[in-house]
């Protein structure tokens, strides 16, 4: 597992906590913004898991 892997989970974790702290307070702008980090870290994520399939691959 890479950093940006790593990175990425974090940030989606972070996100979803942030998400669901959000909508069980009723606070629409926490939620939204739980939601795009949440996003955010998948997509570092998959940068991560692209680089690591392409050095696997090397």
């Amino acid at each position: 597992m890479n950093k940006e892997q790593v990175k990425g989970r974090y940030e989606e974790a972070k996100g979803k906590v942030k998400e669901v702290a959000g909508h069980v307070t009723g606070n629409e702008s926490l939620e939204m913004k739980g939601k795009i980090q949440k996003n955010a870290g998948k997509v570092q994520a998959g940068l991560g898991d692209a680089e690591a399939e392409i050095k696997k691959d090397s």
